[in-house]
């Protein structure tokens, strides 16, 4: 890791009403970590991963990224275009439901060639091979490079998310759930998969996850969240082996369900 991260946040502050998503939540992420936020359904830690990511307007804090040079960009500021240029380049966001992060009605080397096309790409054999090896690299057979996400299993939909999100090389991507819905051995082969581009590619990430199996797998840090708030944080396998907080021995008793 670099000695200064590239994601810093203070005090984001999340509601709906009266009831509290997320509140005074802060968080440095730094090149090549991958970092997981835990919790039961409803702790607050889709709504933090969507307000970091771009897709919810916080109510309270700051967001701010450094990813070259020594400025700060300070995301809730930003213009929306400049917003939109940041989450096409140096951001990605993998969804839980894989649907929701592809085109359904263009085939899946478009889905991987359209995010190299949105940072300047316009070669079309380039793209196209640069989809080739990007399927190949998660898994999925290259000769079903002209067929239609609806055509593919959820696991393979999934993957090929994550193809379109990493394909233009972003520095930091979000994802939330990625193994939520997939058979267990599905889970596994996707698990692997991730471990290895984070590996491979020294990818930062923050990743939701309430399985924390996939916790200790993925990744070096954790947060635990629970009714919104940060109750405990620190180096992963810590936590899981010595959990301080009673939520947190809990969670690591599996005491608690999804």
């Amino acid at each position: 890791m670099t000695e200064q991260p590239i994601l810093r946040v203070r005090g984001v502050s999340k509601s709906y009403g009266r009831r509290i998503g997320c509140a005074d939540v802060d968080l440095d992420v730094y090149a090549g970590e991958v970092v997981a936020v835990v919790g039961e359904s409803g702790s607050g830690k889709t709504t933090l991963l969507n307000c970091l990511g771009g897709n919810l307007e916080p109510d309270a804090g700051s967001i701010a990224y450094r990813f070259t040079g020594d400025d700060w960009q300070e995301f809730l500021t930003l213009s929306e275009s400049r917003r939109r240029l940041l989450m096409r380049t140096e951001l990605g966001f993998v969804r839980q439901n894989p649907r929701d992060g592809l085109r359904l009605r263009v085939t899946a080397g478009a889905n991987v060639g359209e995010r190299l096309m949105a940072v300047g790409a316009r070669h079309y054999g380039r793209i196209r091979e640069a989809a080739v090896e990007w399927l190949e690299r998660v898994e999925i057979d290259a000769g079903r490079i002209d067929d239609f996400p609806l055509a593919f299993s959820g696991g393979m939909q999934q993957r090929l998310q994550i193809a379109r999100n990493l394909v233009s090389g972003p520095k930091l991507v979000y994802m939330d759930e990625p193994t939520g819905g997939l058979d267990v051995s599905v889970q596994a082969r996707l698990l692997d998969l991730l471990r290895r581009l984070a590996d491979d590619l020294g990818l930062a990430a923050v990743i939701v996850t309430h399985d924390l199996g996939v916790a200790r797998l993925l990744a070096e840090r954790m947060m635990v969240m629970r009714g919104g708030r940060v109750v405990e944080s620190g180096l992963t396998d810590q936590l899981l082996d010595d959990p301080q907080h009673p939520y947190t021995q809990l969670l690591a008793a599996s005491v608690l369900t999804p």
